[in-house]
């Protein structure tokens, strides 16, 4: 009988992934494409549907990729987890968001984990994926596994590599974007290391699953700091009547010492706005209080109320009130050219004029609904006579495939949180910047 370690190298191990959403269906299609049977569990009938139709709900990975490899029988949907039984390596990538007091949710992480202890057999790889505070792996995941007798690092093997996908970006994805896997026992981290390295450019070892944790929560509490910091510089430079972006562009010609960041209307996505908090959660349960984390939180998470402030402003400066206006939002992803609308910023600035009386209609070519508690917005057409009827429009996620001169062309006002007009000719009067 084969080893694992021979079935990952001549790719006749069967892969599973649980969770078919932004992480897990680009691992799912790279492996299937690198020859690899793939088994896709997720909860969502409705998602596991769309993909053996050979469709994708991923902007990433095109539903042509999926076709493909459904076709050829490498790759499969399902909801049905006794499939479990037939899979030698399973990654876990299932959301782990915060619950209302900012604590950890790893609810998605233990159900996941529980399915797969039920069909656990030896010579097996566990990965988790999902982005969670340092010691969840061991803590948590290993004594649940070893419950049915098994001893990691001898009878199956555990590790933890964190996600690394950037939704929306051209350059780097899943295969060329490096790994970090850190094992609970060296041979784990052998096993993981050797998995992904047959989809992925280059994999990295770091010395144990809770550092693995810990890598993915430094790099995104980095850019949390960061873009705190330079949203508090907007902040200033209102105050002194300067602008940000200037100062941005002129210090960026420094060839060193300088990394650029940029201000907007607030944090979104599933990681930027939550992973840091997980850091928090767990220092708090060493009486370590990190000063960073909660400061950098309390500037971006109050972006949107500084937002709303200047729209005010700039309808008061012109003898107009909020209350009544015709505010038009021109994108609700979180960032440009996707249709994520995890954690955005968006949403809240759009509840806020919504609370204020403004009346308001929202484009996004990548979202056609968004839903709200008191129910469901739906996108509106971009034409010349929404922008000539709107006492305001507001820039809050640049989508590149708006055409900003048009939009300022026919527009009476513009509040721009992102800089997306400034190539705008003639809009110095009508256009104002965060």
């Amino acid at each position: 009988m084969k080893t694992l370690e021979a079935k990952i190298r001549d790719h006749s191990a069967v892969v599973g992934v649980i969770g078919l959403g932004y992480v897990g269906l680009p691992l799912a299609v790279e492996f299937a494409e690198e020859g690899f049977k793939v088994i896709g569990f997720d909860i969502s009938k409705e998602k596991c549907k769309l993909i053996s139709a050979g469709k994708s709900d991923i902007l990433d990975v095109s539903s042509e990729r999926v076709k493909a490899q459904i076709k050829i029988k490498n790759f499969v949907a399902t909801g049905d987890f006794t499939k479990m039984k037939q899979v030698d390596c399973v990654a876990i990538c299932v959301p782990t968001p915060l619950s209302k007091t900012k604590d950890p949710d790893v609810t998605y992480i233990l159900s996941a984990v529980n399915e797969a202890k039920n069909h656990l057999h030896k010579d097996m790889l566990v990965v988790l994926e999902s982005t969670t505070y340092p010691g969840t792996t061991e803590e948590l995941i290993r004594p649940l596994l070893e419950e049915k007798g098994f001893t990691v690092g001898t009878d199956l093997y555990l590790a933890f590599s964190p996600e690394r996908i950037d939704p929306g970006n051209e350059k780097y994805g899943t295969k060329n974007t490096p790994r970090i896997v850190g094992g609970c026992t060296p041979k784990c981290c052998k096993m993981a290391k050797l998995f992904y390295e047959q989809v992925i450019n280059h994999a990295e070892a770091v010395s144990s699953t809770q550092a693995a944790e810990m890598v993915k929560l430094l790099e995104n509490t980095f850019r949390s700091v960061n873009i705190a910091l330079v949203n508090e510089v907007a902040l200033m430079c209102d105050r002194l009547k300067i602008d940000v972006w200037e100062i941005i562009d002129a210090a960026s010609t420094k060839p060193f010492g300088f990394m650029p960041f940029y201000p907007g209307p607030g944090l979104g996505g599933h990681c930027i706005p939550i992973d840091p908090h997980y850091l928090a959660w767990k220092l708090k349960s060493l009486n370590y209080y990190s000063r960073f984390i909660e400061l950098a939180g309390d500037i971006n998470s109050h972006m949107p109320e500084y937002v709303v402030d200047r729209v005010t402003r700039a309808l008061n400066a012109r003898g107009a009130a909020l209350r009544g206006a015709k505010v038009v939002v021109l994108g609700v992803a979180y960032k440009r050219d996707i249709s994520d609308v995890r954690e955005s910023p968006a949403l809240d600035v759009m509840k806020l004029l919504d609370n204020q009386g403004a009346k308001i209609s929202y484009c996004d070519p990548y979202v056609p609904v968004v839903h709200f508690d008191d129910g469901d917005k739906k996108s509106v057409k971009l034409t010349a006579g929404l922008l000539q009827s709107a006492d305001i429009v507001v820039v809050l996620t640049d989508h590149t495939n708006f055409n900003y001169q048009w939009i300022a062309d026919n527009s009476q006002l513009i509040f721009d949180t992102r800089n997306a007009c400034k190539r705008v000719r003639n809009g110095k009067k009508k256009i104002i910047r965060l």
